[in-house]
């Protein structure tokens, strides 16, 4: 690790950031949170000073490393934190995670492992709230990265101070402090840290972008302004999503997985609530972490302008007189098999005899033709073929969504709404 210098002082003072950790975690502290600590100078102050937050408040703090074994350092400095734990009394968890071959973004792959591990984890030691310690400067590096990218509002505010997924409530209590008062901060404390090499290589898209800030310092952009600026702007995307919402309570239904907006309704939106809209319902469909780019949608946009069908992402869109009907491609889900206690799809769970053979696949067109009362559930063909059903091999043992029960029952994991309110 690092050893504490000398003779630095930051910006924040220590009451400042005690108090944005209390304000994170103050009401759940009495129940038990999480944080994720790599061992670098930011989520080390995240993690002392949460420990100190929980040391005042109670309840009960844990602590998680992962190990991604991308340098040879890494399992050392998973050490680090995990001694660092143990002379402060914090509970800590080592998760180690060895990729093997890797094609395509290395970083995006990471950091999608990270948190998923990081969920597992947190579900599994009965945790609802992790915290992770990202600061001003990765905000407004991550402001210009998106920047390149000519991303919207949605991109331009996409590191947010708190945020839902995979049934944990993540936050980021330190995103309004700078990373040098961080550093100032565990000066005082005499507290070390590790300094991950990779934040100098210029291969990577971020460390370009923390270049980028230097260069723009003398027109005055800081990456505390650029952090302001992200924020100003969450706070105006903030509106527009409520106004998506409002606007999906009037004109959307979901329907058997599917998703239908009333079509003379929709004439009616501006471009960015409709834009939004058809975001929320590929997501809602294809449990993606994120929609489509800029010009896949306007592509998707101009079929709904001209008034017909179209395919994106897994998802179908039918274009009828009175309606806009989103649902699942079939071939989207072809081939597609889980347990029966497992999440299908990604969105899908069922409740009913769970025994050992029982495969949860699409109920599909031979499969509906099974369903001798399909009709009667006035769920159209389009997405009854595109739910799931209980299979024993070739034999269809349920279809809950078809109507043909046997003793299960079928439901969406999150509706439709919730992925408005999301990027």
């Amino acid at each position: 690790m690092t050893g504490p210098a000398t003779g630095a002082s930051g910006a924040t003072d220590d009451g400042h950031l005690l108090a944005l950790a209390r304000n994170a975690f103050g009401a759940l502290m009495p129940d038990a949170a999480g944080v994720a600590v790599s061992g670098g100078g930011d989520s080390m102050a995240l993690l002392d000073l949460l420990a100190r937050v929980q040391r005042d408040l109670g309840g009960s703090l844990r602590a998680v490393t992962v190990d991604h074994g991308l340098r040879p350092e890494s399992a050392e400095e998973a050490g680090n934190v995990a001694r660092f734990c143990a002379r402060h009394g914090i509970a800590h968890d080592t998760l180690v995670w060895r990729p093997g071959e890797i094609r395509g973004n290395l970083s995006e792959q990471a950091r999608r492992a990270r948190y998923g591990l990081i969920a597992d984890w947190a579900r599994r030691n009965g945790l609802a709230h992790v915290a992770v310690g990202h600061t001003a400067d990765d905000r407004a590096e991550t402001f210009l990265i998106e920047l390149s990218r000519e991303a919207g509002i949605d991109g331009l505010t996409s590191m947010r101070p708190h945020w839902h997924a995979d049934g944990i409530h993540w936050s980021r209590p330190l995103l309004s402090v700078g990373r040098e008062a961080l550093r100032a901060y565990l000066r005082r404390q005499g507290i070390g840290w590790t300094d991950d090499p990779t934040n100098e290589d210029a291969r990577y898209q971020r460390v370009r972008a923390r270049r980028a800030l230097g260069a723009l310092a003398p027109l005055g952009i800081t990456a505390g302004g650029l952090a302001r600026v992200a924020g100003h702007l969450a706070a105006a995307r903030g509106e527009l999503v409520a106004l998506a919402v409002r606007v999906a309570d009037e004109i959307a239904a979901e329907d058997a997985g599917e998703i239908a907006f009333d079509r003379a309704a929709w004439r009616d939106l501006g471009p960015e609530t409709a834009r939004r809209l058809v975001r929320g319902a590929l997501r809602w469909l294809n449990s993606a972490e994120h929609a489509p780019r800029g010009p896949e949608i306007a592509r998707l946009e101009m079929a709904i302008a001209e008034g017909r069908d179209a395919t994106l992402a897994g998802c179908h869109l039918r274009v009828t007189e009175t309606q806009l009907r989103f649902t699942r491609e079939p071939k989207a889900v072809a081939g597609m098999e889980t347990a029966t206690d497992a999440l299908w799809d990604g969105r899908w769970r069922l409740a009913g005899p769970h025994e050992p053979g029982l495969r949860v696949r699409a109920l599909g067109a031979e499969g509906l033709r099974r369903c001798a009362d399909w009709r009667a559930t006035d769920h159209s063909r389009a997405a009854l073929v595109v739910t799931p059903a209980v299979w024993r091999g070739d034999a269809l043992v349920a279809a809950p969504a078809a109507g043909l029960c046997s003793g299960w029952r079928v439901e969406i994991v999150a509706d439709f709404r919730s992925f408005l309110l999301s990027h």
